[in-house]
């Protein structure tokens, strides 16, 4: 049947239509793939412009974000003192009890091995709550997010933020295992108190290792990230304590633990045992730290970021030298003007064992055990007659006490009398001015200087005459080392403070080597040496540092003036020196080193030797003298005396 013309022209433009809607449609959804594209676009550039590129090793992650810390340990490897964040050596996952990673996963991100680093169903739970709620009260973020926010991304809560973690955290399990990503989450986690990781927050906490946490300590741990300063547990026990038993009911929930060990850790919750209060502002660790850091400048590069400096220190004996240092200073030094004490202890080996630089190292950092160069006095005495006996002399050599004028020069005995003719011995036991004088010009300055060298003392020793009387200054860490000689028949240990310096990661950046003890002086010369000094402790100057029941040798030094006192000894098991002055350089009211400085080191090394047996130094004893020898040195001291008197006006003993 033929079409009319209305028809087709009807069918016609139905089709014109159609193409136009086509179109139309065409146009719009065009439109709409440009616009999606475009907006897709926009989005993208908001949300990722600024993404950091993720890392691909778990070695970049160790190294992220390392605030500059240095942690000082004592010879046990305990933390002593911390500056900057707390980064303690990093613990392998396989070397921490179960119930320590179990706990963080519990309670941050239960389906932690079944996701790929972002949990959808975490994520839609964590929206509901929090729609629910009215408010933000989940977050949804797995572990991995978590870690990807506190060492890639800023900590801001914003969308777009979270948006970037997800797509990092998935990113970050394409490169990493499941192990890695959660031994660096562990070891990096900020758990309040300066404390990153569980290790340091284990020895902050509870001062013990990560490896030995008990389950309510690892649910204490676990519980501190979510708000590790309201939730800090030296601040806020208890809610501290509520948090860790939501954390002991989530891994209940989870089968990590069974219903008895959860109620046995709800019974005995865990508490901090060890004090978390800044460590530099106790027991003086600010001196030992600042000489750590110093020492620790000329062993590893300057650009490391966080060093672990473990030392020779020993706490208790440290805590000691400053409490007897206050208590004896709080006793007398007022009364005799006497203002500032340091104290070194040596182990035979050189080992600075302990040490007080002051005695409070707020109110001043200056470390006078190791900084303060001051006049040493009689001190130095033991050096001169050391050069001696290496010229030839013998300890019972005789000198003539009398007075005495070099070249100008005119020494005069702390007596003020003159003793006559007396033994070298005597001398030294008497601390005769005199003699130590003569013995120094006759024997040569020089030698003096470099018997004192040879000595490890380093501090510049002018070839002055005045240098037999210790006009030359030292510092007390020289000085006491340079006693050790003695104590170890001639050889010399260099002392030392450090034993190894580490990162957190536990790499060795400078390990300590025992070296050789070089030969000072012959050992029969240190010996006849020793004999000497333990004559000064048992007849002499240093009665009062007499140890009962227990050898020791030791000398005291007074400066002029009375601006320093000294008094340097030793056992078979230590050396030590103490030093007592004033930091203005000012007179104390009579102070010499038999007193003060005799009298904190006698209770000290009393402190020092607690349970240990007593043994003999390796030198003999001085002789002891029958009551007839005894009457007739005085005799003859007094008949030398009184020549000595007759002859005051006569000319020196080098032209007659």
């Amino acid at each position: 049947m033929q079409q009319t013309p209305f028809r087709a022209d009807h069918m016609m433009e139905r089709d014109q239509q159609s193409r136009r809607i086509r179109h139309i449609l065409v146009g719009v959804l065009g439109g709409l793939v440009l616009l999606g594209t475009l907006v897709t676009g926009i989005g993208w550039h908001w949300a990722f412009h600024d993404l950091p590129p993720s890392p691909t090793s778990a070695a970049e992650l160790w190294a992220t974000r390392r605030e500059p810390s240095v942690t000082l340990m004592d010879r046990e490897g305990h933390v002593l003192a911390v500056r900057g964040p707390l980064y303690a050596r990093a613990v392998a996952l396989d070397a921490l009890p179960e119930h320590v990673p179990q706990a963080f996963l519990a309670i941050e991100d239960q389906r932690y091995y079944a996701h790929s680093g972002v949990d959808l169903r975490g994520v839609i739970r964590a929206l509901w709550v929090n729609f629910r709620a009215g408010r933000s009260v989940q977050g949804g973020s797995t572990i991995t997010m978590q870690l990807v926010k506190n060492l890639i991304l800023s900590p801001d809560r914003e969308l777009r933020r979270k948006i970037q973690e997800m797509r990092l955290a998935r990113q970050l399990e394409t490169h990493l295992s499941k192990t890695e990503i959660l031994e660096l989450y562990l070891n990096r986690i900020y758990l309040g108190a300066r404390a990153f990781g569980v290790e340091a927050a284990a020895q902050r906490y509870f001062d013990k290792p990560a490896t030995e946490l008990t389950l309510a300590e690892a649910a204490l741990l676990a519980a501190l990230p979510k708000a590790p300063s309201r939730l800090d547990p030296t601040v806020n026990l208890a809610a501290a304590q509520a948090r860790a038993a939501t954390v002991l009911d989530a891994m209940l929930e989870a089968g990590y633990i069974d219903q008895d060990a959860h109620d046995a850790a709800i019974a005995e919750p865990a508490a901090p045992v060890s004090d978390t209060s800044d460590p530099n502002a106790t027991a003086n660790w600010g001196h030992a730290f600042d000489y750590a850091l110093a020492e620790a400048a000329g062993l590893v590069a300057a650009e490391v970021p966080d060093l672990v400096i473990h030392t020779t220190l020993d706490p208790a004996l440290s805590r000691a030298a400053h409490d007897i240092v206050e208590d004896v200073l709080n006793e007398e030094g007022a009364a005799q003007n006497a203002g500032e004490a340091a104290v070194v202890l040596l182990a035979p080996d050189g080992a600075i064992r302990a040490f007080s630089g002051g005695r409070d190292y707020a109110a001043s950092q200056f470390n006078r055990a190791m900084q303060a160069q001051r006049q040493p006095g009689s001190a130095f005495k033991p050096f001169v007659f050391t050069a001696a006996l290496e010229a030839g002399y013998d300890p019972s050599s005789a000198v003539w006490d009398e007075p005495v004028d070099l070249e100008g020069w005119t020494p005069q005995n702390f007596s003020g009398g003159f003793r006559g003719l007396v033994t070298l011995q005597e001398a030294l036991k008497r601390s005769i001015n005199t003699v130590a004088a003569q013995v120094g010009d006759q024997v040569g300055i020089a030698r003096v200087v470099e018997v004192g060298r040879r000595f490890g003392i380093t501090s510049p020793l002018p070839e002055l005459p005045a240098i037999a009387l210790g006009a030359a200054e030292v510092n007390l860490l020289e000085l006491t080392s340079a006693y050790a000689v003695f104590a170890n028949d001639g050889a010399r240990r260099t002392p030392y403070f450090i034993t190894s310096i580490t990162n957190s990661r536990g790499n060795i950046l400078f390990e300590h080597v025992d070296t050789p003890a070089q030969r000072a002086t012959t050992a029969e010369v240190a010996r006849s040496m020793s004999t000497m000094l333990q004559d000064v402790v048992l007849a002499g100057t240093g009665r009062r540092a007499a140890l009962p029941g227990r050898a020791s040798a030791g000398k005291t030094g007074t400066s002029q003036s009375f601006r320093d006192a000294w008094y340097v000894g030793y056992t078979a098991d230590y050396t030590a020196g103490v030093w007592v002055g004033n930091d203005d350089d000012s007179p104390m009211d009579n102070v010499t080193g038999g007193g003060l400085p005799a009298i904190i080191w006698q209770r000290y090394m009393t402190r020092v030797h607690q349970g240990l047996p007593a043994r003999p130094l390796s030198a003999p004893p001085p002789r002891t003298r029958s009551e007839r020898e005894e009457r007739l040195a005085a005799f003859y001291s007094d008949l030398s005396a009184s020549f000595s008197a007759i002859l005051a006006d006569a000319p020196p003993p080098s032209e007659r």
